[in-house]
């Protein structure tokens, strides 16, 4: 999820379209939460670890 979002605020930023930079902002911080709490070994939906 935190590769999504990168990418797509590349894409966004590239080529101008503020939707895809919306997105890609939202889904880089919701992927950016969920590895710094897989990270510190408390449990994400039911997982151990997330990836």
């Amino acid at each position: 999820m935190l590769l999504l979002g990168i990418i797509l605020l590349v894409i966004g930023l590239v080529t101008g379209i503020s939707i895809l930079w919306t997105i890609g902002l939202i889904l880089a911080v919701i992927g950016a939460v969920l590895w710094i709490m897989g990270s510190m070994g408390r449990s994400v939906a039911g997982r151990r670890h997330y990836w």
